[in-house]
């Protein structure tokens, strides 16, 4: 199974699916084939295993999945299917799957004989698919809130400009994450004032490969010559101010992970409405005075209703700190009370 969460970790972190890894034994313990999904449209694990063994070879075999073998027919066929198909005499399970659409493959193999067994290694199977699963069982994307401030709290100088405030390498650090994201969300008021780009890159250019959906939430109509609105990413201008709206017509495109970026007054939005999962600061050590606020007003009147999040990571990238934190379900947030202070060589990105 450890091997088996090793080939899971190899799949896509964005896109619609689940990263899961499969490895077929011998009766006798010997490894026959190993497989692992590579994103939508391509074979899920158990179908890539089973198709690198000969006709037959996997009758007998025990199949070890990170993830309850699915019964749903979309860009593929049900793998538990594919399982009693070969033959296969055995399937062990880290963690079942949270899909309704999808979940029930361990039922079907057990009602038709097969021995199942699940929850081998299931937390870590879980972590390695957290904000999928998230996503799945919210029926909404999860959303990282990302936002650079300086000491005082400011996002930008009192005329507006915010270029730059942090260093180039957290800078660089933000194009990990918008990489690791299947949408980048901004405002209307935030692309028509600074007219982002809001692709992925690196040393000034796009990276190869699929770029994050770009997504704009508002009234306003972008200009015609917005960088939003050329051919270097795909675009999505949802005409909504209210936060579950624009979630809901994510989710309808099966978009899992948001990477908000929006100004303070959208990320407030987010925010009061309990719809951000994570939160990603850059902290720069420098001071403003004035200019606008990283956040705008969240209702909070007095301190007993001050909106407290947990501390996850502390790490320095170039001159900055970066904190990551999310708010706790309960709604009591608290710090962690130590917490690893790293070096980090980090990237971060430019709009």
């Amino acid at each position: 199974m450890h091997r088996a969460l090793q080939l899971a970790a190899q799949g896509p972190r964005t896109g619609p699916n689940p990263r899961v890894g499969c490895v077929l034994l011998a009766p006798d313990g010997r490894v026959l084939a190993e497989g692992a999904h590579r994103g939508a449209g391509t074979p899920h694990a158990e179908a890539a295993a089973l198709a690198a063994l000969p006709e037959g070879a996997a009758r007998g075999a025990t199949a070890v999945v990170t993830l309850e073998p699915c019964t749903h027919t979309g860009r593929t066929g049900p793998c538990s299917r594919a399982l009693l198909a070969a033959g296969v005499s055995r399937v062990v399970v880290a963690d079942t799957d949270p899909n309704p659409r999808a979940a029930g493959g361990a039922a079907e193999l057990a009602a038709a004989g097969v021995d199942v067994e699940t929850g081998l290694l299931a937390p870590e199977s879980r972590a390695l698919n957290e904000r999928w699963a998230a996503a799945v069982g919210r029926g909404r994307p999860w959303v990282t809130w990302k936002w650079a401030a300086t000491l005082d709290g400011r996002s930008a100088a009192a005329d507006g400009s915010s270029r730059w405030i942090t260093s180039a390498a957290s800078r660089a650090d933000v194009h990990r994450l918008r990489a690791e994201h299947d949408a980048v969300l901004v405002g209307t008021g935030t692309a028509l004032a600074d007219d982002p780009a809001l692709t992925v890159r690196a040393d000034g250019r796009e990276v190869e490969g699929p770029q994050p959906l770009r997504v704009v939430a508002g009234l306003r109509e972008l200009p015609a010559g917005a960088r939003l609105r050329d051919e270097r990413a795909p675009l999505l201008h949802v005409r909504s101010r209210e936060p579950h709206a624009v979630l809901a017509a994510l989710a309808a495109r099966e978009v899992r992970t948001v990477l908000l970026e929006g100004g303070p007054t959208l990320a407030a939005a987010f925010a009061a409405a309990g719809l951000v999962d994570e939160v990603v600061c850059y902290l720069a050590p420098a001071l403003l005075g004035a200019g606008p606020a990283a956040v705008g007003d969240l209702g909070v009147r007095s301190m007993p209703d001050i909106a407290r999040l947990r501390l996850r990571s502390v790490e320095r990238t170039g001159d900055d700190v970066r904190l990551v934190a999310r708010p706790v379900p309960s709604g009591v947030w608290s710090a962690d009370p130590a917490l690893p202070v790293k070096e980090a060589a980090g990237v971060h990105r430019d709009r």
